[in-house]
Order: structure tokens, then sequence, then C-alpha cells
């Protein structure tokens, strides 16, 4: 195994020491006595001895001087993290800092080891996974997904003790699959209810904390400063928002409604039913017509008032209609075509690219604290956040789109503040697009027909269930997935020399929830891109055919889904499953 795949080692079963075997007791990390915690130390030598004997691989960990981590100590071992808390998040750019910082990946290893069982799992886990991403020499590894370091994120808990049981009793060759419920959070009572295939599938809750994995919001700058990282931010949220109106029409719902009254009672209520793993406590649910209330969590690092979120909304508003922003010391900045989107999109987040955060505050973050801790606004019940809190279980929550329509909302007020694009910027001389049309890759399928039907799916927890049982241990879920499908274009180029040109395409609805006919401006915000790609054009007429599985917006289920076992990945790395996984499940 090569130097820096033995980092993956400590991307498994994230509760357990560091010394603990690995995958399946055939791996195991000799860290130096010293490296120990202070409860293991005074049986450093026996412990070693005890689960060493019987590995096929024996990591040793090169003994460096301890690294400086009390800043990161700061965030509570067996507690929450949350890079929506502003001091939480600027722990985890300092700690990617230091992982980032290590002059090769031997000494990385030490870092890193010496750090897993004294630092938050979660913010371990997060920090460390962003600096192999970004390291030259480790970016080419495939990092496990948080499915498989914290099911608990996205799984209903009734599973665990089967799963456990399973595990210990049954040998691996005999074992069964145990179902994962769908939709167990509410009743059909609940309209909202319609939805929850959606906002509680466990591929667009990966997708989610992926995203902000490839985008951290602090950290090095070569980490954080991405090219129109703060456009993204907004076109991948808006993307999100359009894909989940679409949905809610399919299931007779209208449009998600904008968060744009913080005083007004939050009409919907949400019991998650998931736990942390962490501390073993649930998250704790938020009853419907929820009053938003000051938030003051001195413990949390987490104080403001609604009347703050409310003056940042302002601020950024008055910013948009005045075409500025108002930089430190006063300057003007303005809100250009060009760059105008990626400006705002650092201060609504906002991120370490925030232009003026002491002016513009923390919009975005602090409205998800602000449902996050609705059930507790003062510590008063010991609560912690709700699933709004975290990434990875943010989208479960109906509250997370009202919030995120409304930021939404914010960026198309300044895109009204542009001119129309022209003519010369829609068009492309001399290339025109001939004929276009989709078709099922079956035989005498329908032109121009879509399908879509639920599939049931396993995946592999074992790497999860910390101090569990050892071998696979499989779980079957059900999820949407769509027929393989083709797009077909005649393209004709007219310009009498070769052409390049990025296809983009989109689908979106016709009419809404009630049948009713979309306008056009309607319909633009309702788009959905299904794939974006380069073409080279010859001079006349050029034949496209482009698979749904080619799509660079979306993932296939084996790059979600795929086990991580340190027993697998002596394969060279491959672009079909390089890391990045950012996209639609």
């Amino acid at each position: 195994m090569s130097n820096n795949r033995n980092l993956l080692a400590l991307l498994q079963r994230p509760l357990e020491p560091t010394f603990y075997p690995k995958d399946n007791g055939k791996t195991v990390v000799d860290l130096p006595e010293n490296f120990l915690t202070e409860r293991y130390r005074p049986i450093g030598a026996s412990l070693q001895s005890r689960f060493g004997n019987d590995a096929d691989t024996r990591i040793p960990v090169r003994n460096v001087a301890p690294p400086s981590i009390s800043f990161a100590e700061a965030v509570p071992r067996r507690g929450g993290f949350s890079l929506f808390n502003p001091k939480h998040r600027q722990i985890a750019g300092d700690l990617i800092n230091l992982f980032m910082s290590q002059s090769d990946v031997d000494t990385l290893m030490s870092v890193a080891a010496y750090s897993r069982d004294r630092l938050n799992p979660i913010l371990f886990q997060y920090a460390l996974s962003v600096a192999i991403q970004h390291r030259p020499d480790t970016k080419d590894l495939n990092i496990p997904s948080f499915l498989e370091l914290f099911p608990d994120s996205f799984v209903d808990p009734s599973v665990f003790p089967k799963l456990r049981e399973e595990g210990s009793i049954v040998q691996a060759e005999n074992r069964m699959t145990i179902d994962i419920p769908m939709n167990y959070t509410a009743s059909d009572r609940e309209d909202e209810q319609r939805l929850a295939y959606f906002r509680e599938d466990i591929g667009v809750n990966l997708h989610h904390w992926h995203w902000h994995l490839v985008y951290p919001g602090e950290g090095p700058s070569n980490v954080v400063n991405k090219d129109r990282r703060g456009e993204l931010f907004y076109y991948m949220h808006q993307q999100l928002i359009a894909r989940y109106n679409v949905e809610r029409f399919c299931n007779r719902l209208a449009r998600v409604r904008p968060l744009t009254n913080l005083r007004e009672p939050l009409a919907e209520g949400y019991f998650p039913k998931i736990i942390r793993s962490l501390n073993n406590r649930a998250f704790p649910p938020r009853p419907q017509n929820t009053i938003l209330r000051d938030i003051n969590r001195v413990d949390d690092s987490v104080s403001f008032t609604v009347s703050d979120l409310e003056r940042s909304e302002a601020r950024i508003a008055e910013s948009i209609d005045g075409g500025y922003i108002v930089a430190p010391g006063g300057n003007r900045v303005p809100l250009d075509e060009r760059t105008g989107i990626d400006v705002l999109g650092n201060i609504m987040e906002p991120s370490a690219l925030s232009m003026n955060s002491q002016y513009y505050g923390n919009y975005h973050g602090h409205m998800h604290n602000l449902i996050a801790f609705s059930h507790d606004p003062e510590n008063r019940f010991l609560e912690g956040y709700g699933v709004v809190g975290e990434f990875q279980t943010a989208m479960r929550d109906p509250a997370f789109y009202r919030l995120h329509a409304q930021v939404d909302n914010m960026f198309h007020r300044y895109k009204r503040t542009l001119q129309p694009y022209n003519g010369n910027q829609l068009g492309y001389a001399g290339v025109q697009i001939q004929s276009f049309g989709v078709q099922l890759n079956r035989a005498n399928a329908p032109a121009n027909v879509l399908l879509t039907y639920w599939q049931r799916s396993q995946i592999d927890l074992a790497t999860g269930l910390d101090f569990g049982p050892q071998g696979n241990i499989f779980a079957s879920f059900t999820h949407l997935q769509h027929a393989p499908f083709t797009f077909r274009l005649t393209v004709n180029n007219t310009s009498g020399a070769a052409r390049r040109g990025t296809c983009r395409i989109f689908i979106g609805p016709k009419v809404d929830e009630r049948n009713t006919a979309l306008t056009m401006d309607e319909q633009r915000l309702l788009m959905i891109e299904l794939d974006k790609f380069t073409v080279n054009l010859n001079p006349g007429a050029n034949n496209i055919v482009r698979r749904s599985e080619q799509s660079s917006v979306t993932i296939p289920y084996e790059r979600t889904f795929r086990p991580m076992a340190l027993s697998n990945i002596n394969e060279p790395s491959t672009e079909q499953f390089r890391f990045c996984n950012c996209g639609w499940p």
C-alpha cells in the first residue's frame, strides 16, 4: 500500500481509537506510545500487541513532535460540529491549514493520527478530507463517502440494532440485508410528507455535504478561493430549489414559499427521527408554527438577534439596488455583470472571501442557525441544534427550502438589475441547431419520453458501525432512478471553418401543480440543467450523440455509494471514480 493510501486507515469507523484494527482486522496502525490518549497510554504496550497479532498489514506512524491542536479541541469531542457556526468554521479552516501545511504524506499521517482521537470526529473527518483532496500528493485518493463514516446522519436509527444483531450472530456469507424504511418521519396527514422521498434521500443529502466539502468556506487561500466560488454557491442552490419546486408540482404542491418574514411563525414542523452517534442523542424536532426568536447560545458561541438578520438582509438588498458593495473603509465595489454574482455569493454565504463580513454579517449561515436553534434558542433545555444546523442533514427539513428560496430571491433581485443578454451574447454566428431529441435506450422506444421509477439498492454500512461486528453488513433502501436515455442533436456549422462550442441541456416544466401553463419568466427559474459538455463542430452538419450516463452534472450510483475498504483501494485511480463526486445522484 503506497504511503498516501495509509491515510485512508484514518477514515474508517471514526469513533474507534486509531490503534483499533481496521478493514475487518486486516490492518493495524502502529502508533508511537506518546500518541495514545491519556486513557490508553498506561496500557499502550498490551493494547498494541493485543490488537495487532492477526493483522495482514501494519502501518507504522512516524514519531513527530505532537502538533498544537488546542484550538481545535474547543469543539467538544462528543458534541455537535456545525459549519454554520462561525467559530467552528474558523477552527475547521485552521485545521485544514494544519493538514495542508505538512511537508510530506508521512508527516501528514503522523499529525493526523495524533489528532484523530483527540478531536471531534466530524471536524477531523471534514478537515482531513478537504486537505486530502486539495494536496497535490494525495488528491487522487478515493475518499469514502460520508455515509460510510456517519450512517446515522442518513438512516432511520431503528435499523442499527438490526444491523448489529445480524453482524454479531450470523457469519458474513449468510447475512441478510436489512431494509431501511421510506417516509418514516410523518404520516400522510402532513402534506409536506409527499416530498419526504426527495428531502430524505441519501444520495441527495450526500450531494449537499460533498459540494461544501469541495468548496469549503474557510482554510488556505488555494483551497477556498476557487474560480467563481460565490457564483457556484448561488448556482448549486438555485438548481436545488428549481428541482425541488418541479418535484412539488409533480406531487400537486405549490412552489415553496420564501422565508420573507422572520416574525411570522414557521408553519412547517419537522420531526427528524435520526440520532447523533457522537453522543447518542436524537436531533431535536421542531413543532409546527414555531416562533423564531433571538438566539443566545453562549456556550455554542452563537448569539444574534432576529433584528441582526433583518439588518443583514436590508444591507445586502440596499447594495444590490445601489449596484455596489460597501468595502471596509467605505470604498464602493461595483456589482458588475461579470463578477457581481460571485461577490454577492461570497457575502451571502458567507465565506472567507466575503468583502465585508463585519458590515453584511453572516446572512445565510445565521438563517440556518435561527431555524436550527428555534426549539431552544437560549440553551435553556440543553438541546443541540436541529437538522438544519448540519450540511449533511439540512436538506431533510422543509424549512431548508424556504430558507434557500429566500436566499435565491436575493440573487434574483440582483439579476433583475442587469441588462438582458443581447443577440450577440446569446447567438453563435454560423452555428445553428437543426434538430434535437431524446430517446430511451431500448428498442422501439417513443421519442421524447423519459421514464423514472423506484429502485431498491444496497449499501454496506459496516465501516460506520463503530465497535460493531466485522465484515460486510448490508442495508437496502429505495430511491428514485431513471431509465438510461440518449440525446441526439444535429448542429449545422455554416462558418466554413472548424468551430468549438459548449452544449448545455435543460429540462423544465410546462405547467404548475394546478396544471396551469407557466410563463417563460416563471419557467426560466425552474430550468434544471441535465448536462454540459464541449463539442468540436466540423463545417456542415454535425450529428451529436450524448448518453445520459455521460452527464457532467450527475454522478452514477456506483460513485455515490462505492465501498472504500482498504483492501479494495490498491487499483489505480480512474476518472470514473475520481473523488470530486460533485453532482446529483
